[in-house]
C-alpha cells in the first residue's frame, strides 16, 4: 500500500493492453484514487469505462492539447479529491504521419506539428495547468512515458523520436521549476518496446519487439513491470529523483552487442 491516501490523475488509458491502464490498476492496488482521462476521440475507441468502474474512477475527458480542457480537468480532480493531485502520468502520443506511412524524408508538416502538439507540447500543458492552478501537492510526482528513439535511430518511429526528446526536455526544465517552488518532482520513464494497442501500429514492431528481447539482459519489460515502476516513482520512496529520464528496458539501452543476436 505504498500510495495509501495518495491522489493522482492517470492520462491515455485506452484498452487493457495500455500502459496507463496498468499503471491504474496498479495504483489503486496500491492504496491511491485517481481519475481518469482521455481525448473524447480515443474514449470512443477504446473501453475506459470498464477500468473507472473497476478503479470506482470518475472519468473526466480533456483533450491534452486543449488549455481551457485542461484546466477543467485539474478543477474537476480538484473538487473530486477535495484538494491537491499527488502524482500524475502523462501516457499521450500520436502521429499521422506514422499512421498513414509518410515516409521520415517526405514528412507532411501539418501533421508534424500536430504529433508535437499531442505527444510532447500537451506534457508542458498539463504542467504549466498544474503549476498555475496549484494542483500538484508538496512532493507530488508526475511521470511521462518516453522511448529511447528520444536518444538512438529508429527509421520507422519517425518524428515521434523527436517529439520523445522534446518531452525529456519539458521533464527536466519544467522538473526545475516545480522542484525548487514545489519539490514537485518531474521524470520520464524510458519503456522497452511493449505490446500496446498503439505500438503495434508501428511499421515493423513486431520484428523489432523480437529484436530488443534477444538484445537485452533480462528480456524486455512488460507493460506490468512499467506500471509497477510508475507508481514506485509516484511513491514516497523515490523522493529526490527529479529531472531523470530513467531506462526501464531490460538493459537494452546499455547494450552494444549480444552474442545472442547474431546466434554465436
Amino acid at each position: 500500500m505504498i500510495l495509501k491516501g495518495k491522489k493522482g490523475i492517470i492520462t491515455g488509458a485506452l484498452d487493457d493492453q495500455s500502459i496507463a491502464w496498468k499503471v491504474a490498476e496498479r495504483a489503486v492496488a496500491e492504496g491511491a484514487q485517481i481519475v481518469l482521462t482521455n481525448a473524447p476521440v480515443a474514449m470512443r475507441m477504446g473501453v475506459i469505462n470498464q477500468l473507472a468502474e473497476k478503479c470506482n474512477a470518475p472519468v473526466i475527458p480533456a483533450d491534452a492539447t486543449s488549455l481551457e480542457d485542461l484546466e477543467n480537468l485539474v478543477r474537476q480532480s480538484m473538487d473530486h479529491f477535495g484538494g491537491q493531485v499527488d502524482f500524475v502520468l502523462h501516457s499521450i502520443g500520436m502521429s499521422v504521419n506514422v499512421r498513414k506511412n509518410k515516409a521520415y524524408t517526405d514528412l507532411n508538416y501539418e501533421w508534424m506539428q500536430k504529433t508535437f502538439d499531442v505527444s510532447a507540447i500537451s506534457f508542458h500543458k498539463m504542467l504549466q495547468t498544474l503549476w498555475k492552478l496549484d494542483g500538484m501537492r508538496e512532493w507530488g510526482s508526475v511521470v511521462g512515458l518516453s522511448y529511447i528513439a528520444a536518444q538512438r535511430v529508429f527509421p520507422d518511429y519517425s518524428e515521434m523520436a523527436e517529439s520523445k526528446a522534446l518531452l525529456e526536455s519539458f521533464a527536466r526544465s519544467f522538473g526545475y521549476h516545480y522542484g525548487t517552488a514545489k519539490n514537485v518532482r518531474v521524470n520520464t520513464v524510458s519503456q522497452s518496446p511493449t505490446m500496446t494497442t498503439a505500438g503495434q501500429g508501428v511499421k515493423g514492431f513486431h520484428e523489432f519487439f523480437n529484436y530488443a528481447d534477444k538484445m537485452s539482459p533480462l528480456g524486455n519489460a512488460t507493460a506490468e513491470a512499467c506500471a509497477d515502476y510508475c507508481v514506485m516513482l509516484f511513491s514516497d520512496y523515490t523522493r529526490y529523483i527529479t529531472m531523470q529520464n530513467l531506462y526501464h528496458d531490460g538493459g537494452f539501452s546499455t547494450m552494444g552487442m549480444n552474442p545472442a543476436v547474431i546466434g554465436l
